[in-house]
């Protein structure tokens, strides 16, 4: 997990499309289900190939001007509001930062009634483990299930129609320095979930837990020996190395112990391969000289079997992590057109500043290319995966000050803003951040449940003095087909329709709408505070189309915005040189909104 902002604190003061049979297969939602429920959504990112693409087409490029906000409200909640809500049926279900409260709230009456909240006993010691800010990245509905996670190590699930508990797991361990802030995915009658922890030094895992009851079915290792990490001789073939113990033997010692790779992002899914696929967070401690080797499988794509856990394929994107380049963003599942030959492809942009094409069958990487300024590799590699290193950039306590090393720590993009994925205009949309960094890395020691970092490393803008961008991009070429420059990094998910309409948020509060082909500004709106979260689309009740969006500025940023919160007589902080006037634009808040025609 990469998290500067708490390194301020401590030490600064051509596409076909997407697969089909991957929307919604095996989750028990009711008589009708996701795939015949396109007005809805049950799961945070519409589908289990993570496409964020509705089918909606009611607004369009020529009426979207007349979008306008036709309901709001207070969460009651300051603090980073990420995630998204879900709408079933007639009702949408909401979920706070900490402490973690469900809302469901009555579609079909006016002004939208709750139809019931669940308060969750959450306790506050999660709150100083919390490496940045106490967000939470949204619930998956499954079998009359509301199932999320909170922030101090435990699953619920609840009753969709009454809000009554219905189990409680504890997965994690705050006292060690893991928190829970993950969408958990459910796949048949599993529920995947993982925890945050990175920057404590945690052994990291995944789990999967028992629908019906909530029992941990299984628990896999990211890294460390085989065994563990349910790397089954015969089953587990990555494309680029062989060989016994791989998530032991790349660390010096039993650094693995302490390695970090944590799951805090987004999960996918394909039912005809049985595979799901998610992303690692950064190898610990920032010092990489405390951890040689190449540090498998931090900073990777893993590939299991929900049923068991059983490890199937393994890639790195960034071997031996040197600048905290997480990969816990999301893997998106599309049927591409690679080089002339039709491919079921996998889509990542990575932390590192490279979007990633690969086979998702076989995790062999098929494009690679910049979609943001790097300059701590020069290309990536494609006969043998890996990423040609400029020796200059390379990082570690002996080598000083490591300066303009781009992206920064927040990454190229932030894992938290997934991206979006037309079958219409065969291109995916992102948000992006334009930050560099001057890295100096130092010894850490680590004492369970406090940071176990060791770097200093400040930011400034990139090339061209932007901060941000949203951009479309064509993954089976690794081109960028065009892009909207923003004055401060982006932050938010996106969304993308089959009206052609593609829609995100900004750092300071804007929340937009543009044409999906050319980029085109179609309208905005202020909503008061900066959208860290991921829009949505459904169709209410009367049959119209509409847009939500959380408003809610933190994540990082409420570590670094600097005064956004007036009711914190502390928080008097300065915001970072190269966004000095961020508090002219924005407060912290906690807004649900919805726009219509």
């Amino acid at each position: 997990m990469s998290r500067a902002p708490l390194v301020a604190i401590l030490v600064c003061l051509g596409a076909i499309g997407a697969p089909g049979s991957a929307l919604g297969a095996g989750v028990r939602t009711g008589p009708d289900g996701p795939a015949t429920g396109d007005g809805q959504w049950m799961m945070p990112s519409k589908d289990y190939a993570a496409t964020r693409y509705s089918a909606l087409e009611q607004i369009t490029v020529g009426n979207a001007r007349s979008l306008h906000p036709v309901w709001t409200f207070s969460t009651g909640v300051l603090g980073g509001h990420e995630g998204q809500p879900l709408v079933v049926g007639d009702t949408m279900y909401v979920v706070t930062p900490w402490p973690n409260v469900l809302y469901a709230f009555d579609l079909t009456t006016e002004g939208y009634p709750l139809r019931w909240k669940y308060r969750p006993d959450v306790s506050s010691n999660a709150i100083g483990v919390s490496c940045c800010d106490v967000v939470n990245r949204g619930a998956f509905y499954a079998d009359g299930k509301i199932v999320y996670n909170l922030l101090d190590g435990h699953t619920v699930a609840v009753d969709a129609s009454s809000g009554r508990e219905l189990w409680k797991t504890q997965i994690a361990d705050v006292g060690d320095g893991e928190t829970t802030t993950m969408a958990p995915l459910v796949v048949k009658d599993r529920v995947i979930v993982g925890a945050s922890g990175g920057e404590f030094g945690i052994y990291g895992w995944v789990k999967g837990l028992d629908l019906a009851s909530g029992r941990i079915v299984w628990t896999a290792r990211n890294v460390g020996p085989d065994a563990q990490m349910l790397a089954r001789t015969g089953e587990f073939k990555p494309p680029y190395v062989s060989g016994a113990d791989l998530g032991a033997g790349s660390w010096a010692g039993d650094s693995w112990r302490t390695g970090g790779a944590p799951v805090w992002g987004w999960v996918s899914y394909d039912p005809e391969l049985d595979l799901i696929y998610y992303g690692t967070g950064n190898a610990s401690p920032y010092n990489p000289e405390q951890r040689l080797g190449d540090n498998k499988w931090s900073a990777s794509v893993l590939a299991r079997r929900p049923e068991d856990g059983t490890l199937v394929w393994a890639y790195q994107f960034t071997p031996h992590d040197n600048w905290d380049y997480d990969a816990a963003g999301a893997m998106i599942l599309a049927d591409l057109s690679v080089a002339g030959k039709l491919t079921r492809a996998l889509v990542h942009f990575d932390k590192n500043g490279f979007a990633y094409t690969l086979d998702r069958a076989t995790g062999r990487l098929l494009v690679a290319a910049p979609f943001a300024p790097v300059t701590w590799a020069k290309s990536v590699d494609l006969a043998t995966g890996r990423p040609v290193l400029d020796p200059s950039k390379q990082t570690g306590a002996s080598r000083g000050n490591v300066r303009g090393v781009c992206p920064s720590l927040e990454g190229g993009v932030s894992p938290s803003s997934p991206a979006a994925y037309s079958p219409r205009t065969h291109l995916f949309y992102t948000s992006t951040n334009n930050l560099c960094m001057d890295y100096a890395a130092v010894h850490a020691s680590r004492l369970k449940g406090t940071p176990f970092m060791g770097v200093t490393s400040p930011y400034f803008a990139g090339p061209g003095g932007y901060l941000g961008t949203f951009m479309a991009w064509d993954a089976a070429t690794g081109r960028k087909v065009w892009e909207n420059k923003e004055p401060f990094p982006t932050w938010s998910g996106a969304l993308v329709t089959a009206g052609d309409v593609a829609f995100y948020g900004t750092l300071d509060g804007w929340f937009k709408w543009v044409d999906a082909k050319t980029g085109k500004l179609l309208s905005k709106f202020k909503v008061g505070s900066g959208v860290v979260g991921n829009p949505i689309t459904y169709r209410g009740p009367d049959g119209r189309q509409y847009v939500a969006v959380y408003a809610g500025i933190g994540g990082d940023w409420a570590l670094l915005a600097g005064d956004v919160r007036s009711d914190d007589p502390t928080d008097v902080r300065p915001p970072p040189d190269y966004m000095k006037n961020i508090a002219r634009h924005t407060s912290q808040g906690g807004m649900i909104w919805i726009f219509g025609l």
